[in-house]
């Protein structure tokens, strides 16, 4: 059934998961958070994938093209797109799987080290970053319910959890 179509619920559910939790539990403030956080980057991630697929991407796929554009040379080791992404060696290799059978990357030998490959991004990569990124940007990247000053609060709101868990 699409979004559209679903029945909405008379009550959110979030918070009627907060007060049966309070009900037998503790932390319910951070229960009710981390909960709507979660809720949030479901609903989020499945707009922006809606929003990528008639451009044959998804967002994972989407964020690697970037970071290669970004690079440099248009070119990383497939190690280093794992750390900056922060994703397991083995979803890089699948990402880049992908992205490669659409014809946006091509492997490559690195020229130093003969043991690490490189992804480097093509002009088709680079064509169908451009356009993807006009739609992303033209639907406010699934974010405008929010108001500009919301989203830079809300930002910084999230920095101290990412930076206690080693994010940078």
């Amino acid at each position: 059934m699409s979004r559209a179509a679903r029945r909405k619920l008379a009550f959110d559910p979030i918070d009627e998961a907060a007060r049966q939790w309070g009900l037998r539990w503790d932390a319910v403030p951070q229960m009710h958070a981390v909960t709507s956080l979660m809720r949030v980057q479901q609903l989020v991630l499945a707009q922006l994938d809606d929003l990528l697929r008639p451009h044959g991407l998804t967002f994972a796929r989407y964020e690697a093209l970037v970071l290669l554009v970004f690079s440099r040379n248009g070119a990383l080791p497939l190690g280093r797109m794992g750390e900056r992404l922060q994703v397991h060696p083995t979803s890089v290799t699948s990402i880049v799987d992908r992205l490669e059978a659409a014809g946006h990357v091509v492997r490559r030998r690195h020229p130093e080290d003969g043991r690490a490959v490189l992804a480097e991004i093509t002009e088709d990569g680079r064509a169908v970053v451009e356009r993807a990124t006009a739609d992303l940007v033209a639907a406010r990247f699934a974010l405008g319910a929010l108001p500009v000053e919301d989203l830079a609060a809300l930002s910084e709101l999230l920095r101290p959890v990412r930076g206690a868990a080693g994010d940078f």
